[in-house]
């Protein structure tokens, strides 16, 4: 067909005014549709700007490229030419026997205005391009030119071929699908003027601490492959292959094949998947009406159903207009409203399915007067849609005493009507319930989750004031309130018999009781010195505030996040900053809290008489609880470390050790292992692992990218992480780091018109994001508390099923 060519956009100044218009005759031309055929053909450009010898590089990945041709199943198998002559791409014939051309050229201005309006055309026709390494250097004037590569090389930059480690975040893509998840090869690494990521979908990055990159480099997010549709086209660009002996390598070539195979038509691949304007963020609630939660009370979980409804609670915060009664005198200490909402998918509005009277609607002021209990987790039972019932986890107002600052948690199982939704209060079945403290704050915890064999995972705060201890370890013994210690977590977290700051595992059966499953961290039988004892509940100790947990349900994985004390740097006497925590858990364990943190990074021991004098720092692998507080067993389970933390000064840092294995917690010797983290002000919010279902016809379904990802993020949105990350499975259970990450934060918006403060987030049966907002204040909701919805819409894969080529016999 005819094909309309305009010249390619030129930038402005005088280098790009000094070139020629392109021939008038040459403004049309005809190019079938798509490019190349089933004979699929190959050509390769190494023609150059720059004198002299031709560059060794260029007979390297001629050779490379077609041996790729010539190997593989026949019907993916390809020819190549390889030319130096620009004078091709005003051919518009021969240009168009081609399914995809590669740019294996030292850069500069290889193509007039002409030619480049041939190379223009090819793609608007559907053509296939690939660049490498210094393709990026090409036809510098050319806007267009910029947009089929994605990026330009940074000015500075190493000059020569260093070892580094690449991130392969793209598991899906044929040319990365292959390859290692860490994938350890030497290069030329070139640095950008502009990250691409966002604009191009990146399936591959270069992690800058493994090399030197020099004075222009690009951080943590460091692009080195991507690909996109172009122009009507397909352009897959690799950094990589700046060397001669890169072509030689079986990985190397398995990434330029697979790259082929998709710009020659051959399979089809997403490069969309990352795209941020391919995703579109909804609000699906309204404000609510004045002095009324009728849309969304103080938000704190969420969960959604098989039919697409999600249910949100509020914890009990009424809005600010409502009186918060904190006189311990008044039998209303506290009492506040615990709501359930239910989002219609298919009718677009909110019901309040019912509200529970809590002890939580209370906030503010010093550390005797604020609260974080109340309804704080909800799940739905595995056969929800048949039996209709609903797990909340929360502190009943009716179970508090004035006199000794105790209540109540439980999880209690209600019975809704589908048909109205609205829950039967009169129907709850008490599953589970302990003893917490209410005189000093904070940590409830409250999220819930199912596994694959009907077990259901409960997360429960250390119940532990965030005072007393300097922001670092919990572990004051001496406050207490008529005798219960409010400020030692080796009552709570670190203690065997409590069910605080723990990770409980239990199987609810249907009469409303529940049974231990095997392969929890102690049997509930286990005596020791002084008549210890332990709880059977229990699967994970030493959490401080797990607000959030999730189970991929594909392994029946674990995973968690939780929220440190308050230390702004780390200590010499005392031991790590703030360490907002993330972690991967496989089996039943101890995560250190108040011990240890981050990967296994101990604090120092503190006890009665004097609890400011420091005691010795604490073996993570031996730990002992040896607080007068303890009611539990003395020996605890070694500490395993966890995967994610990060500190006011960054992610993951890390100290040199003395021959005890003690860090020197000196802030200036700290490195830092998680690059693209920092906090400051901070809360981790845990997040799910997204799982792909290709049987679903939705629309709106997050792509076969995001597939095995775990997502983890934080309650603020500065420079806290709101991400996606890539574990490896063979090291994840022990603390492993992630392999691979990379930012949400233009996906899942950010700002005070965008989810702001992050309260939790579950992908639905539409593969759609749910997120909740807090709002802008604390222990209440306001007009930006809400429901989000983040879709979808970039479409399938590429090329369409019509278009792909088919070999000839």
């Amino acid at each position: 067909m005819a094909v309309g060519v305009v010249a390619a956009g030129l930038m402005s100044g005088p280098a790009a005014t000094a070139r020629p218009a392109p021939d008038p005759s040459l403004t049309t031309m005809s190019i079938k549709s798509p490019p190349g055929g089933a004979n699929v053909r190959v050509l390769l450009f190494h023609g150059s700007a720059a004198g002299g010898a031709e560059s060794p590089l260029v007979n390297a990945g001629i050779e490379a490229i077609e041996k790729i041709g010539l190997s593989g199943p026949a019907d993916q198998r390809f020819k190549v030419t390889a030319t130096d002559d620009a004078s091709v791409f005003t051919d518009a014939r021969a240009l168009g026997r081609y399914n995809t051309i590669v740019f294996l050229t030292g850069g500069g201005d290889v193509l007039d205005p002409d030619q480049e309006a041939g190379l223009e055309a090819y793609m608007e026709a559907g053509g296939g391009f690939v660049g490498l390494h210094d393709a990026a250097r090409a036809e510098p004037y050319s806007d267009w030119f910029t947009g089929l590569i994605g990026a330009r090389p940074a000015a500075s930059g190493p000059e020569k071929a260093q070892r580094a480690t690449v991130e392969v975040g793209d598991r899906t893509h044929p040319a990365t699908k292959n390859l290692p998840l860490e994938w350890k090869r030497p290069d030329k690494w070139l640095n950008w003027v502009e990250n691409p990521s966002g604009e191009v979908h990146t399936v591959a990055r270069v992690r800058e601490s493994t090399y030197q990159p020099g004075s222009g480099a690009n951080g943590w997010d460091h692009p080195v492959s991507w690909c996109r549709d172009y122009d009507g086209g397909r352009s897959f660009y690799t950094g990589m292959g700046g060397t001669v002996s890169s072509y030689d390598e079986t990985d190397f070539r398995d990434h330029l094949r697979g790259a082929l195979l998709w710009t020659n038509r051959l399979v089809q691949a997403d490069c969309k998947a990352t795209i941020t304007g391919n995703y579109k963020a909804e609000r699906l609630t309204q404000p609510n009406q004045p002095g009324l939660n009728d849309q969304i009370g103080e938000p704190h979980g969420l969960v959604t159903a098989p039919d697409g409804r999600v249910f949100y609670i509020g914890r009990g915060g009424a809005d600010a207009s409502q009186p918060v009664v904190t006189d311990w005198n008044d039998p209303d200490i506290g009492k506040g409203k615990g709501e359930v909402h239910v989002w219609d998918p298919k009718t677009k509005k909110v019901t309040l399915a019912g509200a529970l009277t809590v002890f939580g609607n209370k906030g503010g002021g010093d550390e005797l007067r604020k609260v974080e209990e109340g309804l704080v987790g909800i799940e739905l039972d595995p056969r929800f849609e048949e039996n209709g019932w609903v797990y909340l986890h929360y502190t009943p107002h009716s179970e508090i005493n004035r006199d000794t600052h105790m209540a109540e948690r439980r999880v209690s199982r209600f019975t809704l009507d589908h048909a109205t939704n609205k829950l039967d209060l009169a129907s709850e079945k008490v599953l589970l319930k302990w003893p917490v403290q209410i005189h000093s704050c904070c940590h409830a915890g409250g999220g819930m989750a199912w596994d694959s064999k009907g077990n259901l995972y409960i997360a429960t705060g250390d119940n532990n004031s965030s005072g007393f201890s300097g922001g670092y370890s919990g572990n004051n013994p001496e406050p207490n309130f008529k005798g219960v210690s409010f400020a030692d977590a080796r009552r709570t977290a670190g203690n065997t018999n409590n069910l605080n700051g723990k990770i409980l595992r239990i199987h609810p059966e249907p009469d409303g009781t529940y049974t231990l499953p095997e392969g929890n961290l102690f049997t509930g039988k286990e005596t020791a010195e002084g008549g210890g004892k332990t709880r059977g509940e229990i699967y994970v100790m030493g959490v401080r505030n797990p607000a959030r947990i999730s189970v991929d349900k594909k392994t029946d994985v674990l995973y968690a996040g939780w929220v440190g004390p308050d230390a702004g740097s780390p200590s010499t006497t005392w031991g790590p900053a703030k360490y907002d925590t993330f972690a991967v858990i496989t089996e039943a364990s101890n995560r250190g809290w108040p011990y240890c943190m981050g990967n296994k990074q101990p604090y120092r021991d503190r006890n009665l008489p004097d609890p400011s004098k420091p005691l010795g720092w604490y073996d993570c692998d031996h730990p002992k609880n040896e607080s007068p507080n303890n009611d539990g067993l003395v020996n605890l389970p070694p500490v395993t470390g966890n995967n994610i933390w990060y500190s006011p000064q960054g992610g993951g840092p890390d100290f040199p050790r003395d021959e005890n294995g003690v860090p020197s917690y000196e802030q200036d010797e700290a490195t830092y292992r998680l690059p693209w983290l920092k906090g400051g002000g901070q809360a981790a919010m845990n997040g799910p692992v997204y799982r792909y279902d290709a049987a679903s016809a939705s629309d709106v379904k997050w792509p076969e990218y995001w597939d095995g990802k775990w997502f983890v993020g934080d309650f603020y949105d500065a420079d806290q992480p709101r991400n996606a990350v890539l574990m490896d499975p063979r090291t994840q259970g022990d603390g492993g780091l992630p392999v691979h990450s990379e930012s949400l934060k233009k996906i899942v918006p950010v700002g005070n018109e965008g989810i702001r403060n992050l309260m939790g987030w579950k992908f639905g049966p539409d593969g759609a994001l749910y997120v909740l907002d807090y709002g802008r204040g604390f222990f209440t909701s306001d007009s930006k508390s809400a429901l989000w919805r983040v879709t979808y819409t970039g479409g399938g894969p590429t090329p369409a099923a019509g278009q792909l080529a088919r070999k000839a016999e």
